[in-house]
């Protein structure tokens, strides 16, 4: 953690006893518009009450291009009001992400949501290519060399100062399937090993599930503070939430049922929707949350002062309120049995139960070929280097990766990366596989077992590994690891040469002397 917090947010949020509230603000198609200027004055109010620490600034929210983050941010700071900018590893390549981290830690940005992002929606001219070159996962590992000064020896460029840069994350424990729930649980791992500071909840209305998420923080010690997610939504965006056009958003069918219900009073269910929300506030305040994350189209500082004394109100009877907040699937799974007294969870774990179907012959001709060659402890191992190394330079080279190609194509759906990640993940390439190309766990834009991009047609990749996996007994270890980012310079080459010949991104575990502490398999894949 970052030794150095002293900003109002960073001083809430780590204080035990403060609650820390921040409020989500989309930036507008423009700088000169007439929203931004409303933004603004929001922000100034805001800036005046002790109440509300920081406020967080979307970037390119839904995947519509919008004013960049760091330019409404600047503006509000000015106002002596703490900014949070949403930082997300899409629309840019690394060394973009490297070049504009410098610039904010000059202007003084740096408290961070370190998030995926949203698939890049239509723009100018048709839909833009979709950039994803690091996950948010490598992100947060990127950003945690820079805070320790030691990026870039590895390129032989000298030390740099260190930045200090806070890290938040976002976690989506809103998920009805077994397989997408720990998945997400399993990636937060990963986020803390990778330096997160605190987490930041998806939306969704459903008390248990809250307590699930901090029953989990504490009970695998992650030691981070949580923010839970009070979005008020309007009848169109709890619409959108409802049919799955918001990912990561969850608005169950009996609620909207409700919500429906309320639009139809003269205040279009208004007052109704910031009662809801300030119940929920207190529920997260009673179940010793760090803090809550407010958010909504249209919020006035008005709506944001009734919400917070609202919740003030019901904070001394918040366990009453809990069967109110009970806005989830019948079939829905939780990670912890219910508990009937409190109508939150019990401390034992709900029974895992998902089998992959069918006798999966790809995965398990993979693992064996995998087990054969492709480790150092392979009994064709050394066999296999021999030859590659003899190659090496030669004539045959292209047509070895012509035939690992076509043969890997054939069965995995191979796009010829050339650092080939399969062994890292059961054996399903993400690659072709993921419409963000992730290495280290799921993005949270899954619905129902789907991708976010390509609902009712494409599995999201982290289902089908999970499946893989619980059917062949699932490790303890799932949400261990770290695989590192496609090496783009080994695009359209052979991965059985670069990794018999050390140029893959495993390269690194096969080396004398490593030591970083990660265990991991080589991943040259069958």
């Amino acid at each position: 953690m970052l030794a150095e917090k002293q900003s109002p947010f960073r001083q809430s949020l780590f204080a035990p006893e403060q609650f820390t509230i921040t409020l989500e603000l989309v930036p507008s198609r423009g700088g000169h518009s007439r929203a931004h200027e409303r933004t603004l004055e929001l922000a100034e109010k805001l800036a005046c009450d002790p109440r509300i620490q920081a406020v967080s600034i979307t970037e390119n929210a839904g995947g519509q291009a919008a004013l960049s983050p760091e330019v409404l941010g600047l503006e509000i700071q000015k106002m002596g009001l703490d900014v949070i900018v949403h930082f997300s590893s899409k629309d840019k390549n690394r060394n973009q992400m490297e070049s504009l981290l410098f610039a904010w830690d000059r202007l003084g940005i740096r408290d961070l949501l370190v998030i995926t992002g949203d698939y890049p929606q239509e723009g100018y001219q048709g839909f833009p290519k979709p950039v994803f070159d690091l996950g948010s996962v490598h992100v947060l590992d990127l950003i945690s060399r820079m805070n320790r000064g030691n990026y870039g020896p590895e390129r032989g460029r000298g030390p740099i100062r260190p930045t200090s840069f806070l890290m938040g994350v976002a976690l989506s424990p809103f998920k009805r399937l077994e397989s997408e729930l720990l998945m997400q649980y399993a990636k937060l791992q990963r986020k803390a090993e990778r330096g997160a500071d605190y987490i930041i909840t998806q939306v969704g209305y459903d008390a248990r599930k809250f307590h699930e998420v901090i029953q989990y923080v504490r009970q695998h010690g992650l030691n981070l503070p949580v923010l839970g997610n009070v979005f008020i939504p309007n009848l169109t965006v709890a619409t959108l939430m409802h049919t799955g056009k918001i990912p990561g958003c969850i608005i169950t069918d009996a609620l909207y049922a409700q919500i429906r219900s309320e639009a139809a009073s003269p205040d279009k269910g208004k007052q109704a929707r910031l009662l809801r929300g300030a119940k929920l506030l207190a529920i997260l305040k009673g179940l010793g949350y760090a803090g809550a994350h407010l958010g909504g189209p249209g919020l006035s500082y008005a709506d944001i002062d009734f919400l917070l004394a609202s919740a003030d109100s019901f904070a001394g009877n918040w366990q009453e309120l809990v069967p109110e907040m009970h806005f989830w699937h019948q079939d829905g799974f939780y990670l912890y049995r219910d508990e009937a007294k409190t109508g939150l969870n019990s401390s034992e774990p709900a029974p895992c139960g998902e089998k992959s179907p069918g006798l999966q012959l790809n995965y398990r001709m993979a693992q064996l070929v995998h087990n054969l060659a492709f480790t150092p402890e392979a009994p064709l191992y050394p066999l296999g280097k021999k030859i590659c190394l003899a190659l090496e330079g030669g004539g045959l080279d292209n047509s070895l990766t012509h035939l690992e190609h076509v043969t890997k194509f054939l069965l995995f759906g191979c796009q010829n990366c050339g650092d080939c990640t399969l062994g890292d993940l059961a054996f399903v390439c993400p690659q072709s596989g993921c419409a963000k190309y992730l290495l280290n766990g799921p993005c949270g834009g899954s619905r129902d077992g789907w991708c976010e991009v390509y609902p009712g047609k494409k599995p999201c990749l982290y289902v089908r590994i999970y499946e893989r996996l619980a059917a062949h007994g699932l490790p303890e270890s799932m949400g261990q690891g770290f695989v590192p980012p496609r090496n783009w310079a080994l695009n359209n080459t052979s991965s059985w040469l670069n990794f018999f010949r050390g140029l893959d991104h495993a390269a690194g575990d096969r080396s004398p002397g490593h030591g970083t502490g990660e265990k991991k398999e080589s991943s040259s894949g069958s």
